[in-house]
């Protein structure tokens, strides 16, 4: 079959985009396992082909500049992205194929609470050398047994000819990877053709992704589509699509799944969805940092300030797992001279424009309604809100996801694991959404608290934790899961329902934990931690990021030995 690759947005090219994929469900249900890995390997081959394009178009997207260090988030978190996971789900097809489980080879072990953890970073050699002393594991729900994980992954894949209609993808416009990724979620995971419309921010993308999705398109198993409300509006509730997928926010599902105004609070007082098929949904939220008290030396300070200025200016704070709230011991004695260093690091990550529509009056509300205690960074065009009171309902900062450079700060009392715990219930109870949250702790304290650490972490109601690592690693982890924690339902979403990513097509997972080294290179050995990692190239004040992303990227495609001399070169200089 042969692709159409429309480009109208009226509801008649909806139309004829679904029904036309739809045609094409018959091919898919027919495409064997070995020929969706090769369809996997193509695509990857494109993915190389057309990065630098991708990159740069991001880069007008995004307003950067062609030299700019901060591309490498583009590389990172686009191609780079995007050519891993493809990796990694072609080895599930290989052991699939061979009727093996996608988990052969894969190590185990128990987590707190009746819980079985699965090993999925470091993986491979290379995993070991470019992510040095970085891991994740993937726990599964409470209950399920290593027997069962291995004989259900797999998901759709184990029965391919049973293929589960049409699924409308709704992309997001921040981060350019999450649409694609979802796209293969779909056809992978789910065995569902998709139509795939793209937020208007990534319209100008259009042309790549077409390119790289060229043998799905040629067979006849997807669509791309542009436009507006209306064409998305269209898609979604059209009969012969059978599912959805979103990734945005908590205000944009409630309007599609009730609808708006009075209709919408009629349908949801009753309970009744006026969009009548299954929903997924990555819908973001307010994530923390806590800051675990301990004694650390001034390198320590500075690094880790530049580690949460990371986690809120990366993307220019337009990430949905972008850290939002510090919670920091009022007891800590090194509060201050660590909130100095905040501010220090906020100031002088590279200046950007707040590209993203409405960022920059998301920044000006904050500021306005915090008058008396948020500080401008830089080229004010990003903020500290200072005092947050963890008691007062009405804060906005835990309320509602600013998805622009705006970092608030909460104090709470105690050391050790008095304020760990306190800090998880905070989090747990005060902040809106269960995406991901951050704890940055000393090496020496985390052995001080042994299990009471892993006790916090199961009490963590979030679907991705990083332990000195940035839950955006975990976003790159193809082989980890990626969506909110479970157990939300239509009318109280949150942060969505249902993962994506998932390489290893586990069938009831609960959470990804992320862990990374608390030093860089050279203070890591000299402290005696087991990495060899420099500065990542995702730090917002990497000098090199730009270039480590593109070597990153071209050996995700084809790796090779001797191309790693040039990645750390570039890695060390960042």
């Amino acid at each position: 079959m042969t692709g159409r690759r429309g480009t109208g947005t009226g509801e008649a090219a909806v139309d004829a985009a679904v029904r036309h994929v739809r045609e094409g469900e018959q091919t898919w249900a027919a495409t064997s396992l070995a020929e969706r890995r090769a369809l996997l390997t193509r695509m990857q081959q494109l993915v190389a082909e057309h990065a630098q394009r991708w990159v740069e178009v991001a880069a007008s997207i995004k307003q950067l500049s062609a030299t700019s260090p901060l591309l490498g988030e583009e590389w990172i978190s686009g191609p780079w992205a995007l050519s891993g996971y493809l990796t990694a789900l072609g080895e599930s097809l290989d052991h699939l194929a061979g009727g093996a489980s996608p988990l052969t080879g894969f190590s185990s072990h128990r987590a707190p609470g009746d819980r079985v953890a699965i090993d999925v970073l470091p993986h491979h050699v290379f995993d070991r050398l470019l992510l040095s002393g970085f891991r994740a594991e993937v726990w599964l729900q409470p209950g399920v047994t290593v027997e069962e994980a291995r004989a259900t992954a797999g998901l759709g894949l184990l029965r391919p000819e049973q293929t589960g209609g049409v699924c409308a993808v709704l992309g997001a416009g921040n981060i350019f990877s999450i649409a694609p990724l979802d796209v293969l979620y779909q056809l992978y995971a789910e065995n569902r053709v998709v139509v795939l419309k793209l937020n208007p921010v990534t319209d100008p993308l259009k042309p790549v992704f077409e390119a790289v999705f060229a043998p799905f398109l040629e067979l006849g198993v997807m669509e791309i589509m542009t436009g507006g409300a209306g064409t998305g509006a269209a898609l979604v509730d059209h009969p012969v699509v059978t599912a959805v997928h979103m990734t945005g926010s908590e205000a944009t599902h409630d309007a599609i799944v009730w609808g708006t105004g009075e209709a919408g609070r009629a349908a949801r007082e009753a309970g009744e969805p006026q969009l009548a098929k299954p929903v997924t949904s990555e819908l973001g939220g307010v994530a923390p940092v806590i800051i675990v008290p301990g004694r650390w030396s001034k390198a320590d300070l500075r690094y880790q300030a530049r580690h949460v200025a990371t986690q809120r200016l990366h993307n220019s704070g337009s990430n949905c797992i972008a850290t939002q709230v510090v919670l920091v011991s009022s007891d800590w004695e090194q509060k201050d001279a660590f909130l100095d260093e905040l501010r220090a690091a906020l100031a002088a990550a590279h200046p950007r424009t707040a590209w993203y529509p409405g960022s920059a009056e998301r920044i000006n509300e904050a500021r306005a309604r915090h008058e008396r205690t948020a500080e401008a960074a830089a080229d004010r065009e990003r903020a500290l809100l200072r005092g947050l009171d963890l008691d007062d309902p009405r804060e906005p900062a835990f309320r509602t996801e600013y998805f622009a450079p705006v970092l608030g700060v909460a104090e709470l009392p105690g050391e050790g694991a008095g304020f760990l715990s306190a800090a998880v219930t905070a989090a747990n109870t005060t902040l809106r959404g269960t995406l991901g949250a951050n704890i940055v702790i000393h090496p020496r304290t985390r052995k001080e608290l042994g299990a009471r650490l892993d006790e916090a972490v199961a009490n963590l109601r979030y679907g991705t934790i990083g332990i000195n690592a940035w839950t955006g690693v975990g976003y790159l982890t193809p082989r980890a899961t990626w969506g909110a924690f479970p157990g939300h339902t239509l009318d109280d979403i949150r942060s969505g329902i249902g993962v994506v990513h998932n390489a290893l097509l586990l069938a009831r997972p609960e959470r990804t934990v992320v862990t990374g080294p608390f030093r860089p290179l050279r203070r890591s050995l000299l402290h005696g931690e087991p990495s060899i990692s420099p500065t990542p190239p995702w730090f917002v004040d990497n000098r090199t990021a730009h270039i480590t992303g593109r070597r990153l990227t071209a050996f995700s495609a084809r790796p090779r030995w001797r191309s790693l001399p040039a990645i750390f070169a570039a890695a060390i200089r960042g």
